[in-house]
């Protein structure tokens, strides 16, 4: 079984993740509600694995590096499932306000400095040794083969 490249996974997976945002700002910008629910839909779907490996493997792997720094990180995605879960209420409704589409927007652009500034990972993960990339990719894997929407795995099994 050949193993994933646990970085430029993680990578990829923060280009999708920007694109998606991007996207979904157009979206609301349009008041295209089912294109944005859709897009929100995909964003739930593809972050939720990337979350479950960042928490349960990455982020404990590069505590060493970064000491209590993971602390906010994980801040970081209290704060992104809450405006998931925000967005995926005003989505619901049959229409919505300027304000809410204006916030919404907004909240949207304020997550793509999280992945910003989580992409910066990759370079200390370039440290890490054969062994650890390995345990990293596989966690990755399983993390993916699970396939646990983010909203669901906040809910259910995310370690509080």
């Amino acid at each position: 079984m050949t193993l994933l490249d646990p970085i430029s996974e993680f990578r990829e997976d923060h280009r999708k993740v920007r694109d998606g945002l991007l996207d979904l700002c157009d979206a609301l910008e349009k008041i295209d509600l089912p294109k944005a629910k859709k897009i929100l839909g995909n964003l739930n779907m593809l972050v939720g694995p990337h979350f479950r490996y960042e928490e349960e493997a990455l982020y404990p792997t590069l505590r060493r590096f970064l000491g209590e720094y993971v602390d906010q990180l994980l801040k970081e995605h209290d704060g992104v499932i809450e405006t998931a879960k925000i967005a995926l209420k005003l989505l619901e409704k049959e229409a919505v306000t300027e304000k809410e589409t204006e916030d919404a927007v907004k909240a949207a652009r304020a997550l793509l400095v999280h992945v910003s500034n989580c992409d910066g990972l990759a370079i200390l993960s370039e440290r890490l040794s054969k062994k650890e990339l390995k345990d990293l990719a596989r966690a990755f894997d399983d993390a993916r083969k699970a396939g646990v929407p983010l909203l669901e795995w906040a809910e259910k099994i995310r370690r509080k």
